[in-house]
C-alpha cells in the first residue's frame, strides 16, 4: 500500500514567491480513494460484494500490481473479510512464519512440472483430510502475471513447500480487460472465487461476487476510447 504525501503552508509562515510559483508548476495530484486505492474519478467501491465464507485467503501481491488499473485483487480483498493482503516480491523467512502459521495452507497454483529445471521440487500431496475444517484452512493465493508469480514462487522456498490446490472444471474467464495467454487462465478474483466455490462446496453463494467483477470489468472497458486511447 502507498501514502500520498501532502503538503500545507502555514499561515505563519508565508511561502516565498518562488516557492509558490514551484507549486503552481507542479500538477495537482489525483485524489484518491481510501478503499480502493483508485483515483475517487475511477473508484471501485460500488463493486464491493461481501460474501461469507469459512476459508482465510492471504494474497500476496507482486508490487507491479498495487496500482494497475486492470487488477482484480484490491477488489476481491475488499469483499472478502477474512482475507489478508500483502505486497512484495520476495517475503523474509520470519514473515512466512507468522503468515502461515496455526493452519492448513494451501497454495492456489498448478502444477508446474517444467519448473524442475529451476531448482524447485514437486509440491507436497494435497491431503483431502486436511480440508474437512473449512476454519482451520488457509487459502494461499499470488496475485501477479504468470512470469512474475513463477519468479516469486522462485523467490520464496516456504511457498514451494505448500501443497498446491487444482481448480476443476472452471467457466471461461470473463476478464475482457486483459490479455489471456492460455484458455484456462483466470483473473485473481476469479480464480480465488472458484476455489472457495470448490473448497466450501457452495458455488451460488460466490455468484455475486463474480456477477460485481462482471461490473468492474465493464467500467474499465468504458474507459477505452473508439481508438484504442484510455480515457
Amino acid at each position: 500500500m502507498t501514502t500520498r504525501r501532502t503538503s500545507s503552508l502555514s499561515s505563519s509562515h508565508p511561502a516565498s514567491p518562488g516557492a509558490a510559483s514551484s507549486s503552481l508548476a507542479e500538477p495537482a495530484k489525483r485524489a484518491r480513494c481510501p478503499a480502493c486505492l483508485r483515483a475517487v474519478s475511477s473508484c471501485i467501491c460500488r463493486w464491493i460484494a461481501p460474501v461469507s465464507h469459512a476459508v482465510e485467503v492471504l494474497i500476496l501481491q507482486h508490487p507491479l500490481e498495487v496500482h494497475n488499473a486492470k487488477g482484480s485483487a484490491r477488489l476481491l480483498h475488499l469483499s472478502l473479510p477474512n482475507s489478508r493482503m500483502l505486497t512484495g516480491e520476495q517475503f523474509a523467512a520470519d514473515t512466512f512464519a507468522e503468515l502461515l502459521a496455526d493452519k492448513h495452507n494451501v497454495l492456489l497454483y498448478p502444477d508446474t512440472p517444467g519448473d524442475r529445471s529451476l531448482g524447485i521440487a514437486p509440491p507436497p500431496v494435497l491431503d483431502p483430510a486436511s480440508l474437512l475444517d473449512l476454519a482451520r484452512v488457509r487459502l494461499v493465493v499470488l496475485d501477479a502475471t504468470w512470469r512474475k508469480s513463477r519468479k516469486m514462487l522462485y523467490l520464496n522456498p516456504p511457498l514451494q513447500q505448500l501443497p498446491r490446490l487444482p481448480l476443476r472444471d472452471t467457466p471461461a474467464s470473463h476478464y475482457l480487460i486483459r490479455k489471456a495467454h492460455a484458455p484456462d487462465q483466470l483473473s485473481t478474483l476469479e480464480a480465488t472465487c472458484y476455489a472457495l466455490m470448490q473448497l466450501e462446496q457452495d458455488a451460488a453463494r460466490f455468484v455475486p461476487l463474480i456477477a460485481a467483477f462482471d461490473g468492474f470489468v465493464a467500467q474499465q472497458l468504458s474507459y477505452v476510447m473508439p481508438h484504442g486511447e484510455k480515457a
